[in-house]
């Protein structure tokens, strides 16, 4: 009761501005100043956030009455908006890190079995080796190579990655042997090869030969994690409030991210990441209702679409942290520390205004407002005179008679086939997704600038999705972004294997357009039904989503198979997406939908123009949609 007025109040207590720019411009004098270290940290960190923040504020108005806003300005470089959403979102990159964290920690090294004795010489393909670290470089058990050692008791052994065979006839020195051997496995465990890292998760529990699925489960149960933490916690901020969530959340990903460090095996390093997915999961579907609900409706899709941004940059830093650390428990408390002071800045937060009203606690929402407007150097807002208003006006709270259900996006056979595509770009987003940034590591040349660069595409991405969902129609950028993204799917599985850099530039390209799909459906699906089912058909597509995703990981490991099976299923997938995805009708310029009858009847609308379609007038309903349906969709894992 009451949710719409608060729309009013946002609009007059400030949202994000061109004039903002100028605080951000205050900054560049007092970096000059600093030390040439500094100069470079605070740039590094720094720039990503300048460049995303001003691509938010050109999205917004500006008239001549803004000027004054601007002298202000200088005078307070922190407002309102800016420090909530910063450090909403810099906590935000924390997520990132978590969900990706995994690609570097279940490295397989090449290994062989250990001998079981001490060795008095080596044998690698006819060559005599002083010890077993030299062959790294060469070995692979794919084209089944071995090692020949000799021990000090006399005993001739060959070493495989797997297995390990005893010579009878162990006067036979040579590489090639025919004579009787007897198998044994690996019993005193196996030899790695460390020149990459010192140690992973599969060298210290021995996640190889017949335990090598073990390996292969650890980024699946993660994502377990994630669907289960957003059903639980979406729930949670709805009945104790988003502020709570998200301060208990942020401390539960410092302290289980840590605590994964710490496990002593493989059943606990499983049930702890799965319980740092659960709350990781949890904060980022909280963030952004708690986000939309703060920000003026005029940035409110940049913004919230542009949160995605850290999401990315959280898997740069994976990237980076990854080059620099080759332990991967040091890895680990590394990347769960890198957002640490963020955690103390939850807690300055306050509830927003949408769930103290909902809840009745419209003091406590007045005293929000009130504080809004002291930070913005705005005039304050009665909450009482704006709700006092709604109260007579019969639209704002007319309720539904009918309660519907997720049958209902069945209503018949052409929302049927409609809710059946869209759940089809739901999983090809999500399952495209994660293939490509967990499979960035096995594309040849060096993995951590490939994950890196992987994850940088996808800022440019959202841009283009903001730019363009508003010129060139929703449909039309989803349909060019799926197939963009299949060409690419193709382009990797026909570049030779020797040429990385071209590899790389394919994958980046594919990613780039499975991102701005991504970006993009949660409100073109928002746009595709009528209200009363809108809320469902959005928390259906996240949950088709999350299949994609606990599917993707385990896509990788058929890559032993056939290397470029990963990217053929996103190929496939992004394909018969694309292209069903033809049959939907565009919503741009189109009312949002209020019944059935007129959702069914979106491809009949017609409206007169020189064959462009303009920005829909009225979009309130969708701004609201985004405000509190986020919590079902995550708008991504």
């Amino acid at each position: 009761m009451g949710l719409d007025s608060l729309e009013v109040i946002f609009d007059r207590v400030g949202h994000f501005g061109r004039w903002n720019v100028a605080q951000i411009l205050v900054i560049i004098p007092s970096v000059c100043k600093k030390e040439a270290t500094e100069q470079w940290v605070l740039v590094i960190f720094a720039f990503p956030c300048i460049w995303i923040f001003c691509l938010l504020c050109l999205y917004d108005s500006f008239s001549i009455n803004c000027v004054c806003d601007i002298m202000t300005c200088f005078s307070s470089l922190f407002r309102f908006q800016v420090f909530l959403y910063f450090t909403c979102a810099i906590q935000n990159t924390a997520c990132g890190i978590h969900y990706l964290a995994s690609v570097f920690m279940t490295v397989h090294p090449k290994h062989t079995c250990r001998p079981p004795g001490n060795v008095s010489q080596i044998i690698f393909h006819n060559t005599s080796v002083w010890r077993l670290d030299d062959i790294w470089t060469q070995f692979s058990t794919s084209h089944g190579d071995y090692v020949v050692v000799k021990l000090h008791d006399g005993d001739v052994w060959e070493l495989t990655g797997c297995y390990r065979y005893r010579r009878e006839n162990n006067s036979n020195w040579n590489y090639d042997y025919d004579g009787l051997k007897s198998s044994y496995p690996c019993l005193d465990g196996f030899i790695y090869d460390r020149s990459k890292w010192d140690n992973t998760v599969v060298t210290q529990w021995d996640l190889v030969c017949n335990r090598e699925w073990y390996g292969s489960l650890v980024q699946p149960t993660f994502m377990f994690g994630v669907l289960l933490g957003a059903l639980v916690f979406g729930y949670l901020s709805d009945r104790v409030g988003r502020r709570l969530v998200m301060w208990s959340t942020s401390i539960g990903m410092y302290f289980f991210g840590i605590a994964v460090a710490f496990t002593f095996d493989y059943y606990s390093f499983i049930v702890t990441r799965f319980l740092l997915a659960v709350v990781s999961s949890g904060y980022l579907v909280v963030v952004f209702v708690y986000v939309t609900e703060f920000i003026g409706m005029k940035a409110r899709t940049w913004a919230s679409i542009h949160l995605h941004s850290f999401f990315a940059i959280g898997t740069m830093v994976v990237a980076l942290t990854g080059y620099l650390v080759r332990s991967w428990w040091t890895y680990q408390i590394i990347l769960s520390t890198a957002t640490l002071p963020f955690v103390f800045g939850c807690w300055m937060l306050p509830e927003t205004p949408f769930w103290l009203v909902s809840e009745g606690r419209y003091e406590e929402a007045q005293l929000v407002l009130d504080k809004m407007a002291r930070w913005n150097r705005a005039s304050p807002c009665k909450l009482s005179e704006i709700l006092s208003r709604d109260l007579h006006d019969p639209v704002a709270f007319k309720p539904f008679e009918v309660k519907y259900n997720l049958f209902d996006l069945f209503y018949d056979w052409n929302i049927g086939t409609r809710t059946l595509t869209v759940w089809l770009v739901w999983f090809t987003a999500c399952f495209g997704f994660y293939s490509f940034s967990l499979n960035s590591v096995n594309l040849g040349g060096n993995e951590y600038l490939n994950l890196f660069l992987i994850g940088a595409v996808e800022i440019p991405a959202y841009t283009f999705v903001c730019l363009g969902m508003d010129s060139v129609g929703r449909r039309n950028i989803l349909v060019f972004s799926l197939l963009l993204s299949a060409f690419f799917s193709g382009m990797i599985m026909v570049i030779p294997r020797n040429h990385h850099i071209w590899t790389v530039v394919a994958t980046m390209g594919g990613k780039f357009g499975i991102g701005s799909a991504f970006g993009l459906i949660f409100l073109y699906t928002a746009e595709l039904y009528p209200t009363m089912i809108r809320t469902q058909a959005v928390g259906s597509g996240s949950m088709v989503s999350r299949g994609g995703s606990i599917l993707a990981p385990l896509s990788i490991y058929l890559s032993s198979i056939w290397i470029f099976m990963p990217q053929l299923f996103v190929g496939i997938l992004a394909f018969v997406s694309g292209l069903l995805t033809l049959n939907l009708p565009e919503t741009l310029g189109k009312p949002l939908a209020t019944t059935w009858e007129e959702a069914a009847g979106l491809d009949e609308e017609r409206y007169s123009g020189a064959g462009v379609l303009s920005p829909t007038t009225d979009n309130t309903d969708v701004e609201k949609i985004e405000a509190m349906n986020s919590r079902d969709s995550g708008l991504r894992e």
